[in-house]
Order: C-alpha cells, then sequence, then structure tokens
C-alpha cells in the first residue's frame, strides 16, 4: 500500500486520546461513584452502570477504554513511524526509539504500582506495563503486509485459547473461572501472588492484537486511499469484529475482559474501529473542528496526566482538595451528594487546567 509522502495531524487521534484520557480523570475523581449512588433504584442507574467494569463474563462501555488506549497507542504509532520514514531514519534507529519508549512504559508502569501503604511492591497489572509489550511486537512486524499482521494477531489469539484451554495445570485448569485460570498461575510465578480482581499479567499477549489493528488503521488513514474507501474498510472492519466477537460469547468463548479471551479482544477491537470511523468522518472529513479542545489538549499530553491522576491525584492531590472543598461546603449545608460531586468536578477542572497550562507553553511529555 502506497503511503502519502505528506501528512497532516489527525485531529481524530488526538480527540479519542483526549476522550479517553478525560473519562479516566473523571473516573479518578470518583465522579462515576458518586453519580452512580445517587441513581440508586432510578432509571439512569443502569446508564451510570456502564462507567464500571463487569465484574466478569460480559461488556460494558467501561470496558473499552483500556483497549482503545491501546488502539490509538497503535494508530499514533503508525503515524509516527510514517515521519521517520519521511527524514530518512534507518530502521535500526527507529528499533532504538522503540525499545526506549517500551522500556519507559514499562519503568513507570511498575512505578504506578510499586508503591503500596504496606511498602513496595512488583505488579506488571498496568496498562503502561502491557503497552510496553504491545507496542514493541506491533513494531517489530510493522512493514509486514497487511494480511500478515492480521494472521499474526490472529495467532496471538489463537495461542491465549490454547494457553487457557490445554495446559492443564493443577488447581489453574479452569480457562474462564476467576483465580483458577492459566493466568493467575503466570501471575503467581511472575509475582507471587493473585490479583483479586481477576487481572491477569499475560493480558498483553491477546491485546497486542489491539495495538496492532490500530497501527493498521493508522497505515490505511495514511494510504493514499479515497476517503470513502478508508471508510468503507474501517466500517467493515469493525462490524466483522463485533459479529465474530459477539458471535463467540454465544458459543465459543466468554466475553471477559478481566482476561482478555479473546472474544473480548475480537468484539472491544470492533467497537474500538469504528469509533475510529466515527471520529474520521465527523472530525477529518466532515471539518467538525470547534470545540474539541477540552479533549485535544488533554489528549497531547495523555501521558502526563495519566501518571498524574495514577501516582499524585489518587495518593495525595484529590484528598487534599477534597478536604478543602468539602470543608467549605458543609460550612453552607450542601447536601453531601451533591457536594462530592461538585468536589469531582473542582478536581476535574484543576487537572484540566494544568494540561492547559503545559499546552500554552508548548511543553509535552513523550517518551
Amino acid at each position: 500500500m502506497t503511503l502519502q509522502a505528506n501528512s497532516q495531524r489527525l485531529l481524530s487521534l488526538d480527540f479519542m486520546r483526549g476522550l479517553i484520557m478525560v473519562l479516566l480523570m473523571l473516573e479518578s475523581t470518583q465522579l462515576f461513584d458518586h453519580l452512580f449512588e445517587l441513581s440508586e433504584a432510578t432509571a439512569v442507574q443502569p446508564f451510570f452502570q456502564q462507567f464500571f467494569h463487569h465484574p466478569w463474563n460480559g461488556l460494558r462501555f467501561w470496558d473499552l477504554v483500556q483497549p482503545g488506549f491501546m488502539f490509538m497507542a497503535g494508530t499514533a504509532m503508525a503515524y509516527s513511524l510514517h515521519r521517520q520514514m519521511l527524514v530518512g531514519m534507518a530502521w535500526s534507529q527507529s528499533l532504538l526509539k522503540t525499545l526506549k519508549r517500551s522500556g519507559w512504559l514499562f519503568f513507570w508502569g511498575v512505578l504506578d504500582y510499586a508503591v503500596r501503604a504496606k511498602g513496595l511492591s512488583f505488579e506488571l497489572w498496568d496498562v503502561l506495563t502491557q503497552l510496553s509489550f504491545t507496542t514493541l511486537v506491533a513494531f517489530l512486524i510493522y512493514r509486514w503486509s497487511y494480511s500478515s499482521q492480521i494472521v499474526f494477531s490472529i495467532g496471538l489469539l489463537v495461542l491465549t485459547e490454547v494457553l487457557y484451554r490445554f495446559t492443564n495445570v493443577v488447581g489453574f485448569d479452569q480457562p474462564f473461572t476467576d483465580q483458577h485460570n492459566f493466568g493467575n498461575y503466570v501471575d503467581l510465578i511472575l509475582m507471587n501472588k493473585i490479583n483479586s480482581g481477576g487481572w491477569v499479567a499475560i493480558n498483553c499477549i491477546p491485546t497486542a492484537a489491539h495495538t496492532i489493528w490500530g497501527a493498521l488503521a493508522g497505515k490505511l488513514l495514511l494510504s493514499e486511499k479515497s476517503e470513502n474507501e478508508k471508510m468503507k474498510w474501517l466500517l467493515i472492519a469493525g462490524l466483522i469484529g463485533l459479529v465474530i466477537g459477539y458471535g463467540m460469547n454465544n458459543s465459543i468463548t466468554p466475553i471477559i475482559k478481566r482476561i482478555a479471551t479473546s472474544s473480548f479482544v475480537v468484539a472491544s477491537g470492533g467497537w474500538c474501529i469504528l469509533g475510529l470511523a466515527l471520529s474520521y468522518w465527523w472530525i477529518d472529513i466532515k471539518d467538525h473542528r470547534k470545540h474539541l479542545q477540552l479533549f485535544t489538549i488533554v489528549g497531547m499530553n495523555s501521558l502526563f496526566i495519566y501518571l498524574f491522576i495514577e501516582i499524585v491525584a489518587s495518593r495525595w492531590f484529590n484528598e487534599y482538595i477534597g478536604d478543602i472543598t468539602n470543608g467549605l461546603m458543609s460550612l453552607i449545608n450542601i447536601p453531601t451528594g451533591v457536594m462530592l460531586i461538585i468536589t469531582s468536578l473542582i478536581l476535574f477542572v484543576l487537572e484540566w487546567r494544568m494540561c492547559q497550562f503545559l499546552f500554552s507553553r508548548g511543553i509535552f511529555f513523550k517518551i
């Protein structure tokens, strides 16, 4: 496939990346928790329930955030490698850059989970740790043909099925049962612990498909195909993912986000592709670019704000600001539920202003 010699910035990518980070920022302020509690026994509670992970077999909106994060990383990588190609950077140089990026992602991912109330901990469940692996895999096969990359990504899903179904480790031979599957067994080997929420480190193997598919989508958008052709292929690929993923859930493999089953990866991948198609059509084709700054400013500093909400906000900032705002509002007898929502929104505004400050001065945290 021939790529364009010059490419403008893909604003829909900045928007989608920013949307994901805005959602994570709001979640870190506990806004969704407060809204869910206030909506108890009302008609809107099922809507707010979508902003929480499904407990096991099923798919909610919030289960698409992490796949979207990894999918967008693949699309961004395609644009980055395209720029490197235009300036004549050798493959070996691009490899070193990718190795450095993966190394830093792994470092920050481990650091995020390292500091606990009871002391230091070594854990591999953070999305950045997972992304360090999927980024490297997607890079190493980036120059393969479309069909070869698709076959390889399917092979990763088949490998996952084999590991869960046929390894038959005593005590961990129930492929789709929490705390008794092969992923839990690997975590015992790697970290000497099992995640109480059911998350497993080897999710990085099947979810590498998300980053690979994101890179393929990026290559498609960079190609000389017409906008209609690009939209057609994105829509076809997205719909195929939904049909296969949900079809597998009904008869072959259950959709389980916490262990990234093959059906989950395919179904969520389909939603990611359709999300990119919609954003690309609305923003880059139809040129609806107004009022996107709320998201694009955050999207262009996604690494900074992710590390801030994970390391600083969750451990100090949110509680400190919350004590101030809740204390002041309690003086004028604002109802507790309303008070907590206002505090969450204040926290979000302060975090967004940090991103705006960095953006206004051209400061972007990248690795």
